[in-house]
């Protein structure tokens, strides 16, 4: 009965002995991560398969792509308060909770990969002016404090909370700020996002990434940014997908799915038109000016050429199309395949640049090195994702997060 009385009204929610169940499958990779997560502090990075080669791995990768795809926070945020693009309003509280779990998580994740986390407030105290990490530090961290702070009116309107005088009329102008907040985030995700992708362009001695640009900016730094905002609204709605069929119930009605379809599909197709010829420029100009050759580029199974032409073509010139057109994207099935494309696509990036830059030989004496990460990295990145579907279930339990959800499913 206390349980109950937390739970949104008028709405169902599963017993509370399948949701401990639920949460104690969550629980087997979160207890998993964090004994990795001890091994790891307690012994150093060298129990993982980072080397000398690779300072960035699956950690790295993994971190890239949760921001990536988290951008449906900040950009659906923009879309909703700055533009008013009122019907997204069904949708919006659910992009701030898989913003602040992308961010939180992938903050969590640094504080392993820096190695020293004891000295992790020196890039605060000390900051190195001339690093775009610089920039990403203090914008990722700002921008998580405000994804908090758009998270709190959400917790402050559970049922019991509510009932507060205090924490009601705390929520009410949380909301009526929330323009402002929108605004903050959406500068500070878009500069850190370019900040991400500007840190490799500027690496001139690892021919993969170096890319020349526009005044200090080179081109991956606007490319971070266009396939971030094209992923994020995609990712929302996977998300969505993934909690209707747990559920069992329709929690966004179907116009306001398709117009996030919509909008990330305009938006890949933007990116994709500029990565096509960002990848030509760099193919062709770039790299024999450098005296390298478009082969050299790719190794084996590990490195190929596969993984440039799946990003490009199957996942990215394919899924546009599918979300862009209106008589594919209104059968739903389609419209999931081409968002988790998309999705696909920009982990596949954030792999090789991250990754396959490190690997490739830059001295004449070096050979390609293949990157395995162990079970330490695995467990960890894991325990992110448990953490994810720890905090979103019980959101979802306690908290309105879908304005249309009881009119839906009445």
């Amino acid at each position: 009965m206390i349980d109950k009385a937390w739970i949104p009204e008028g709405v169902q929610r599963c017993s509370i002995g399948r949701f401990l169940l639920w949460l104690a499958f969550v629980g087997i990779f979160l207890g998993w991560g964090l004994y990795g997560a001890y091994v790891i502090l307690s012994q150093g990075l060298g129990t993982t398969g980072l080397d000398n080669y690779f300072g960035f791995g699956l950690w790295i990768t993994f971190d890239l792509a949760v921001i990536a795809l988290g951008a449906g926070a900040f950009f659906t945020g923009f879309l909703r308060y700055i533009l008013r693009i009122d019907q997204l309003k069904n949708i919006i509280n659910l992009t701030v909770i898989i913003g602040f779990l992308c961010y939180s998580g992938a903050m969590m994740v640094l504080v392993l990969d820096i190695g020293q986390p004891l000295r992790a407030w020196f890039g605060y105290w000390h900051p190195n002016v001339h690093s775009m990490l610089t920039e990403v530090i203090f914008c990722i961290t700002c921008y998580c404090t405000v994804l908090i702070i758009e998270y709190v009116p959400l917790i402050l309107e559970n049922r019991v909370l509510n009932k507060n005088r205090f924490l009601h009329h705390l929520a009410h102008n949380f909301h009526v700020y929330m323009p402002l907040f929108a605004g903050i985030g959406t500068f500070l995700s878009f500069f850190h996002q370019g900040s991400l992708g500007g840190m490799y362009g500027v690496l001139f001695g690892r021919p993969y990434a170096f890319r020349e640009g526009f005044f200090i900016w080179p081109w991956t730094f606007f490319l971070f940014i266009a396939s971030a905002i094209a992923s994020g609204p995609s990712f929302t709605l996977l998300v969505n997908k993934l909690m209707e069929l747990m559920s069992g119930k329709r929690l966004v009605d179907d116009a306001t799915k398709e117009l996030m379809a919509k909008i990330s599909g305009l938006l890949l197709a933007f990116y994709i038109f500029w990565k096509i010829l960002d990848t030509w420029a760099w193919a062709n100009g770039l790299l024999p000016k450098a005296g390298l050759t478009f082969d050299q580029m790719f190794y084996g199974l590990a490195y190929g050429k596969w993984l440039l032409w799946t990003e490009l073509l199957f996942c990215g010139v394919i899924p546009a199309i599918m979300l862009v057109v209106p008589a594919i994207r209104k059968i739903h099935g389609l419209m999931y395949l081409a968002a988790l494309l998309n999705c696909t696509g920009i982990v596949i990036n954030r792999f090789v640049q991250t990754v396959q830059t490190s690997a490739h030989p830059v001295m004449p004496f070096d050979v390609w090195n293949v990157y395995i990460p162990n079970w330490a990295e695995w467990s960890t990145s894991l325990m992110i994702v448990a953490y994810g579907a720890l905090l979103m279930s019980l959101s979802y339990r306690y908290l309105p997060i879908f304005p249309k959800e009881k009119e839906l499913n009445s």
